[in-house]
């Protein structure tokens, strides 16, 4: 099969479009053909090796994190999905592989594509989706009327969070640029910071949780506009050793990543605020459960380009060059 595989660490000159084995399907798998695939800042990360602490690929490997597509295998125990039927995922983090003609997946990591979406549009969701739920549902646990601050609102993560929180009857706001002011208020953000005009530290005041997808001086400065109790979950700030622990990483690894986020777990301290790291994880459960929001018009997906795989390289530029005006940039496979 055709995919784009990383032949070593380090940046674009050490990634090839080629032709590579066809996956093998465990007993639990489906093997899924690929229609389309989305890009995620993680890619650029895990192609340039900066997040082999975590997640140790061993090259060459197939890039990519997100799908949708047709299954075209079940392996001989899988009870949910038959061939033919059309699904989409986020596969889990030992299994990527998504910018290629096939995959196999488990089972538990699928789920059946929202009937209302194209296979683009329902391929640039299940990383972001996931990202949103796990931090607003599983660790923040948004009650109705509680003060939300989603930053880069016109992101992958920001178009999806937005809607998600308000879904859950948060206060929503937002910083963004002043050409997405318009967009992340018809997605549904209260208070919109235009950065460009405004410092949100200065304008922001008593939030109870800050969804911090920046890291550096955004994540410091998103300590003030919490209120005492508060919550800032970051997707890009250091990991910390609660994730260590999750991945079941050894007694020095664990001590790095809580070094790496001392400052900051120190200054959330010395505010009465806390400081967490969230690294989403594989849920078809979770897929589930936020197809019925999305097919119910509740969530809607936001896609900035789509390019077909033989540009692939060219999707992976226009991300990391920030041409990308608002959501997800889309590779079609087929």
């Amino acid at each position: 099969m055709r995919a784009f595989t990383v032949e070593r660490y380090g940046g674009k000159a050490g990634v090839r479009v080629g032709d590579v084995p066809d996956p093998e399907v465990g007993a639990e798998d489906v093997l899924v053909r690929i229609h389309a695939a989305s890009i995620n800042p993680l890619d650029r990360m895990i192609r340039d090796g900066e997040m082999k602490v975590v997640l140790p690929y061993k090259v060459p490997f197939v890039l990519g994190s997100d799908l949708a597509g047709v299954v075209v295998e079940v392996g001989a125990a899988v009870t949910r999905f038959a061939v033919g039927d059309e699904v989409f995922a986020r596969p889990d983090k030992d299994r990527i592989g998504t910018f290629a003609e096939l995959i196999a997946v488990h089972q538990d990591d699928v789920a059946t594509k929202p009937a209302t979406l194209t296979m683009e549009e329902a391929a640039s969701l299940p990383l972001v989706a996931l990202t949103s739920w796990q931090v607003l549902v599983e660790r923040a646990r948004i009650q109705p009327g509680q003060k939300v601050l989603v930053h880069a609102g016109s992101g992958g993560l920001g178009t999806i969070a937005i809607q998600l929180a308000k879904e859950l009857g948060a206060h929503v706001a937002t910083t963004t640029s002043t050409a997405n002011v318009e967009l992340v208020k018809r997605l549904g953000a209260d208070v919109v910071v235009d950065y460009k005009k405004q410092a949100f530290e200065t304008v922001l005041h008593d939030y109870d949780v800050v969804l911090d997808s920046l890291g550096g001086e955004t994540l410091k400065k998103s300590l003030d506009v919490l209120k005492p109790g508060g919550k800032v979950i970051s997707v890009a700030g250091p990991p910390d050793a609660a994730f260590a622990r999750e991945l079941g990483a050894n007694p020095f690894v664990r001590l790095a990543m809580s070094a790496l986020s001392f400052r900051i777990r120190r200054s959330a301290r010395r505010r009465d605020v806390t400081y967490s790291f969230l690294f989403m994880k594989a849920s078809g459960d979770q897929l589930r459960g936020l197809t019925r929001l999305i097919d119910a018009g509740r969530i809607r997906p936001v896609v900035d380009t789509v390019f077909p795989f033989e540009s692939i390289r060219e999707a992976l530029e226009y991300v990391e060059a920030g041409r990308a005006k608002a959501g997800k940039v889309v590779v079609k496979m087929t």
